[in-house]
């Protein structure tokens, strides 16, 4: 017979006290950790639902105009605004966030890939943050203390996107591992002969 344990578990917070019973080779499972696994859930395609839709409203010429200001200010995005002009600039960011929205969806099927996805979205996250440093539109002038306009808001929020994004890839190499981990122990089990 199998000795139970008492064991600690919370995703990424081994230390964390839960009290969660555990058989030697079964999984654990508590209200925090179904809560974990709901959350990660929501996350992850809440995240690819933003790429895809962002992605899909490139292609409406309000969206080539909204994005004017922040494309023209930008040392990342000037270049390209020049040489390939407005509509096709954001045609082309349109289609890398088609991508990355379908990538991070694809972990339950693909999990590198979905890094790959997370990661390409956490890079894109980073690049929509330094517009608040390049867009003068994005703060409200003569307010004395620095003021975002509604346009810095919209973007400050990125950080929460790059989080997730973050934490998605994250999630994914651990499947991933855990994919690889598994098929290593069936090729090469322990104490068989």
């Amino acid at each position: 017979m199998e000795a139970a344990s008492w064991q600690v578990h919370s995703w990424g917070n081994p230390g964390w006290p839960l009290g969660t019973r555990e058989n030697n080779m079964s999984t654990r499972h508590t209200p925090v950790t179904g809560l974990s696994s709901v959350g990660f859930s929501i996350m992850r395609y809440g995240l690819a639902t933003c790429f895809l839709w962002v992605g899909a409203l490139k292609f409406n010429e309000y969206e080539v105009e909204n994005a004017e200001p922040l494309l023209t200010a930008s040392p990342l995005t000037a270049r390209l605004h020049q040489k390939l002009g407005a509509q096709k600039l954001a045609r082309l960011i349109g289609v890398a966030q088609i991508t990355l929205g379908a990538l991070i969806a694809a972990k339950p099927f693909a999990p590198r890939a979905s890094a790959v996805g997370s990661l390409g979205a956490a890079g894109m996250m980073l690049g929509t943050l330094s517009f608040l440093f390049t867009t003068p539109e994005a703060w409200q002038e003569g307010q004395g203390m620095p003021q975002l306009s509604m346009l810095g808001e919209a973007l400050l929020k990125d950080g929460v996107l790059l989080g997730a994004s973050l934490l998605t890839a994250d999630d994914s190499l651990r499947t991933a591992q855990a994919a690889i981990d598994r098929k290593r122990a069936k090729w090469h089990p322990r104490g068989g002969c």
